[in-house]
C-alpha cells in the first residue's frame, strides 16, 4: 500500500483521520494525500487540519484540491494518484445519532473501486493483531480482493479470523470456500444466523479483533447492498461497529 487518500468533511473528524492515516503510513511506508469534501470553506478546513496535525514519523503528507463534483473528484484523484486505500469517517459531513454510515460516506463507498477503511470517531490508531473477515457467500472471485487483505496481514503481521455466516437465503453453492479464501490461512468459524450482522455480534467479543473486514458485492444479494437506504445511509440498528471497518470491493 503505497498511496492513501484521506477525504475530510470537518475539522474534528479530519484531524483524527489524518493522524490515523499518518500512523498507518508510518508502518506501511505509504504516502498520504488529503483532500476536503466539504461544500463550503474547503480551503480553510483543509488548512486548519494540516496545521493542527503534526506530520511526524517521516510520512509525506500532500494536500489535493477537488473542484466540481466531490465524488467525481475523488475518483479522479484515485486514478491519477494510484490510490491503494481510502481512510474516512462513518459520517463525513452530516451527523445523525441513528446513522452508522452517512450519505456522503455511503456514496463514496458505492462509487469507488478502491478499498476503504472506515475509522470511528476519535478512534486512536493501534496495530491490527487480529482481523476478522465476515462474509455470507464463501467464494472470493477477485484476486485483487484477496491480495489487498494479504497485504494488510503482512504489513501488520496480523492473525486472520474467518467468519462465515450462513443465513436463510445462502445458496448451497455459495457455502464452499474458494481457493482465494483458503490460501488466506485464516481460522474459520461457521455460524448460522438470521443476518450477517447478527453473526458478527454473536462472535465479535470472542474473537476481539482490532479490525472488521467485509466484502462489497455488486449483486442484489450483497451484504452491504441490502442495508443501504435510498439516500446511501446505513442505520446503526442494522449494522455498525466500534472498530475500524475495512471494505473490500469484490468484482463479480
Amino acid at each position: 500500500m503505497k498511496n492513501i487518500l484521506v477525504p475530510i468533511g470537518s475539522v474534528e473528524n479530519g484531524k483524527n483521520n489524518l493522524l490515523y492515516a499518518i500512523n498507518f503510513a508510518a508502518i506501511s511506508g505509504a504516502r498520504v494525500y488529503v483532500t476536503c469534501i466539504k461544500d463550503e470553506n474547503m480551503e480553510t478546513t483543509l488548512r486548519t487540519v494540516l496545521d493542527e496535525v503534526p506530520t511526524t514519523k517521516g510520512v509525506q503528507v500532500v494536500s489535493k484540491a477537488i473542484s466540481g463534483d466531490i465524488f467525481e473528484g475523488i475518483n479522479q484523484l484515485c486514478s491519477v494518484l494510484h490510490i491503494d486505500l481510502i481512510i474516512l469517517s462513518p459520517q463525513s459531513i452530516d451527523i445523525k445519532d441513528e446513522v452508522y454510515l452517512g450519505k456522503t460516506t455511503g456514496k463514496i463507498i458505492r462509487d469507488t473501486e478502491i478499498p476503504l477503511l472506515i475509522v470511528p470517531k476519535d478512534h486512536l490508531f493501534r496495530k491490527f493483531d487480529n482481523i476478522l473477515l465476515a462474509f455470507k457467500n464463501a467464494p472470493i472471485r477477485s484476486k485483487g480482493t484477496s491480495e489487498t487483505l494479504e497485504s494488510m496481514l503482512a504489513i501488520f503481521k496480523s492473525k486472520l479470523h474467518l467468519l462465515q455466516v450462513i443465513t436463510p437465503d445462502t445458496a448451497e453453492n455459495d457455502r464452499e470456500l474458494s481457493d482465494e479464501v483458503k490460501k488466506l490461512n485464516g481460522t474459520l468459524t461457521v455460524t448460522e444466523n438470521s443476518t450477517v450482522f447478527e453473526g458478527i455480534v454473536e462472535h465479535f467479543n470472542t474473537i476481539n479483533p482490532e479490525m472488521l473486514c467485509v466484502l462489497r458485492r455488486k449483486n442484489k444479494n450483497g451484504f452491504l447492498r441490502k442495508l443501504w437506504k435510498s439516500n446511501n445511509e446505513i442505520l446503526k440498528k442494522e449494522f455498525h461497529t466500534t472498530k475500524p471497518l475495512l471494505i473490500l470491493k469484490e468484482r463479480e
